[in-house]
């Protein structure tokens, strides 16, 4: 079967576990409710997270999601003048029969100034 990217981000208010494991939920269930995804057609997920936000892995957020048989990671994402802060970045590896073009990206609260070409979609 067909194994397609999608992508998303958020911003977290604070940089507290609750704050990122809160976000990191609502980002994944906003990428589950807009693709009709399931855990166990995950195959894995990528996550970065800005230098300013430490207290938490947010891989910890797709287990509690059930992505318990997905390869999970966490990295920070690399520092560029001007960008976003306090944000979380993903990158999901799913099995699916659907065609690339009609995966569904989600770019929540300030993170949506990332991708503007998205939004709506």
């Amino acid at each position: 079967m067909p194994i397609r990217a999608i992508r998303g981000a958020i911003t977290v208010p604070d940089n507290s576990r609750t704050a990122i494991l809160e976000a990191t939920h609502a980002l994944l269930q906003a990428l589950v409710e807009a693709n009709g995804m399931s855990a166990g057609e995950v195959i894995a997920a990528t996550f970065s997270v800005t230098a300013d936000l430490d207290q938490a892995y947010p891989a910890e957020a797709a287990r509690d999601l059930g992505w318990t048989e997905a390869g999970l990671m966490c990295v920070q994402e690399m520092r560029v003048e001007g960008t976003v802060n306090k944000c979380i970045r993903v990158q999901v590896l799913w099995e699916t029969e659907q065609p690339q073009s009609a995966v569904t990206h989600r770019y929540l609260g300030g993170a949506a100034s990332l991708r503007t070409d998205l939004l709506g979609g």
